[in-house]
């Protein structure tokens, strides 16, 4: 069935544009413990911070990608308008299939913007939000391209976050922006990192489809200079 034909009822009941933010997170065995649970807090925390803004819960468009267990890579839940956003539960298990991860995301990436085009809704870039603790167990080379090529081509930006010992070598692979656009999460500031999230999208959400926004600084969770 083609998923862009299906209506979205969100979005003929609310016209306004919309920015849209996939969420891709590592859900392998080594988040085991105190990651996957400061993890788990921080998209509860980004779930009342959108909605606590009248703005953004009615513009950002959210979607999760987990990936984990036997080189599985999922959704967990469908694209939602923030108001309606529940942030679900992620458990670790098993392996990074980091490739197989992204090249879902952007797939999901495109058939929202086709969902947009035919309600007649406006959009910002949407964010891909990618964070991992370790290297990549599948083939990710061929996604890593095309994450490259698409934020090059303005379709798409790429935020890789470095998590624990995340190679930043290789999450440097999934973005245009090279080594200069990796952070590196500071210890477990999960917290931290998801408030200055929900800031960005604030943010986001009230700049017009093509204009530059003002993003919130990253000292409060990132060990790499901005």
């Amino acid at each position: 069935m083609n998923q862009t034909a299906i209506p979205d009822v969100a979005l003929v009941d609310n016209t306004e544009q919309r920015t849209p933010l996939v969420l891709v997170l590592d859900c392998s065995g080594s988040m085991t413990g105190a990651p996957m649970d400061q993890l788990n807090e921080g998209l509860k925390l980004l779930e009342e911070e959108l909605k606590s803004d009248v703005i953004a819960a009615k513009r950002v468009r959210v979607l999760v990608v987990r990936y984990g267990g036997f080189d599985q890579a999922e959704l967990a839940g469908d694209w939602c308008d923030a108001m309606d956003f529940t942030a679900p539960v992620l458990e670790a298990a098993g392996t990074t299939p980091t490739g197989r991860a992204i090249d879902l995301a952007l797939g999901e990436v495109e058939n929202e913007k086709q969902r947009f085009k035919a309600a007649g809704v406006a959009y910002t870039r949407p964010w891909l939000f990618l964070m991992s603790d370790g290297a990549p167990t599948d083939a990710w080379e061929a996604a890593a391209q095309r994450a490259r090529d698409a934020e090059t081509a303005n379709k798409v930006a790429i935020f890789p976050i470095a998590v624990g010992q995340g190679d930043e070598r290789i999450m440097s692979q999934f973005s245009s922006k090279g080594p200069g656009g990796v952070k590196r999460l500071q210890g477990l500031q999960f917290r931290e990192l998801f408030l200055w999230l929900s800031a960005s999208m604030q943010v986001v959400s009230q700049s017009r489809p093509g204009g530059a926004a003002q993003l919130p600084s990253t000292d409060t969770w990132s060990s790499v200079p901005t």
